[in-house]
């Protein structure tokens, strides 16, 4: 079970690398460190102000090119900063009463990390050899590798030795201050693996938050398995996408009565955008549909974290290619005064507020957490569903969603109230109601 402080926590991901604008590849020996998560701190009120809480960090340790080919576990990369900046951050982040959660990889380092190296120097048998799925014959040496990728050195996670560098690592950057990891490529590792780490880890800190990246499979099973505290949720991130621009929210109401399900057993950790896929107002074609996505975040059970530019409306498309990640991780500008002005670019500030006004609604109903969903109507183009408080308080929000062009007469309980946006409640029916604007969104208390 995630630890208490989780509840209320709602995540901003940033990329840092991207964010800041570093260099696409590692500096070259010698050369002086640049001090960019200075950068990262410059936003820290305004993540607060968008009514977030949390900093969801991307690779921040030495690497050779995006970060997730790690070279050394301990060091901060050159391209960022070093320990010291890093500890200004965390500082920075806590005294604003902001979490932060570090991106651990620990399926595999980079094929330029020092252990790797001494491995291949020191042949089978060698102290280093240990670490990882190495075979050494007349051919010269051959290893096993992430997903195809050479340069991305799997560990050897049956060995003792590497659950030892992990639960270090891992407990390194929390004395350090971080408030837990999200473990890339989780669903790689083995949950054998995961449980003896997360069981060390949490022997020291106990209040720490493990989240785990894992796309497909069981997630009851993986988080029982692992002891882990969640996972990412990628069955909702999809469906949500997919629901509004194929026009068929059918599979959403599907996806959320899986959801429901999840959540008898963990909390899953919600988003619509991160640095690996499509941007939201990419894949359904534009701002204002892009906000039905948000609308789901923010009133589905989960842990919701927001990808930075996603509540500005920033446009990226991910490509299978070399370089096909960089649409999707821009740089930021160095504060948020230097952002383009409503004039400039009035669908990024139309979403940041629609974002502020969403989270603000979630922060205010703290049951969202664990709420459970009921479909009230769905057709192919319209969703009404109804998200309940878990306790039995009968709190409860109505939720409606439509991509129609065509306004739509939604009837309502009694004493409905709406709570974003701004509209009226009323007849001249049967009963009361409320009209839900095409394509668009009401969110009611009732």
């Amino acid at each position: 079970m995630a630890p208490p402080w989780v509840e209320h926590a709602m995540w901003w991901h940033v990329y840092p690398l991207g964010f800041t604008g570093a260099e696409r590849a590692a500096l070259d020996p010698g050369a002086p460190v640049v001090h960019r998560l200075a950068h990262v701190e410059r936003w820290l009120d305004y993540l607060v102000d968008l009514g977030l809480n949390g900093l969801a960090l991307g690779p921040v340790f030495a690497s050779a090119t995006h970060g997730y080919d790690t070279v050394d576990h301990y060091r901060v990369d050159p391209r960022l900063g070093d320990r010291a900046d890093l500890d200004r951050l965390l500082a920075a982040a806590h005294e604003r009463g902001v979490r932060v959660l570090l991106d651990g990889v620990f399926n595999h380092v980079g094929e330029d990390h020092p252990l790797f190296r001494a491995a291949l120097a020191g042949g089978p048998g060698s102290p280093e050899a240990e670490l990882f799925r190495i075979r050494f014959d007349d051919d010269g040496p051959d290893w096993d590798c992430f997903e195809g990728h050479r340069s991305l050195v799997t560990l050897d996670h049956g060995s003792e030795r590497v659950v030892d560098l992990v639960a270090d690592v891992m407990t390194h950057w929390l004395d350090a201050g971080a408030d837990g990891w999200r473990l890339d490529a989780a669903y790689a590792v083995p949950t054998a693996f995961w449980a003896r780490v997360a069981e060390r880890v949490r022997a020291a800190h106990p209040d720490a938050y493990l989240m785990g990246e894992v796309i497909h499979g069981d997630y009851p099973a993986f988080v029982a398995a692992s002891g882990l505290d969640a996972v990412t949720q990628y069955e909702l991130w999809k469906a949500t996408w997919s629901s509004i621009a194929e026009r068929n929210f059918h599979e959403l109401v599907w996806t959320l009565g899986r959801h429901d399900g999840f959540l008898e057993h963990f909390v899953p950790y919600t988003f619509v955008g991160n640095h690996d896929v499509t941007r939201i107002t990419s894949r359904v074609g534009d701002a204002a549909l892009a906000e039905l996505a948000l609308v789901v975040l923010a009133t589905v059970g989960g842990t919701p974290a927001v990808y930075y530019g996603d509540e500005q409306a920033y446009r990226g498309v991910k490509e299978d290619r070399a370089g096909g990640d960089d649409a999707v991780r821009p740089p930021y500008p160095p504060a948020p005064d230097d952002l383009p002005g409503r004039d400039v670019a009035p669908d990024g500030w139309a979403a940041h507020d629609r974002h502020a006004a969403l989270l603000g609604l979630r922060r205010r109903h703290p049951w969202l957490h664990t709420a459970r969903t009921r479909v009230v109507e769905v057709t192919n183009t319209r969703l009404a569903y109804e998200a309940r408080a878990s306790d039995g308080s009968g709190a409860a929000l109505l939720v409606a969603l439509t991509v129609d062009e065509a306004p739509w007469r939604l009837d309502v309980p009694t004493g409905a109230v709406v709570a974003a946006p701004a509209g009226p409640v009323d007849g001249p029916g049967p009963g009361p109601s409320v009209d839900v604007p095409g394509p668009g969104w009401v969110v009611l208390e009732v």
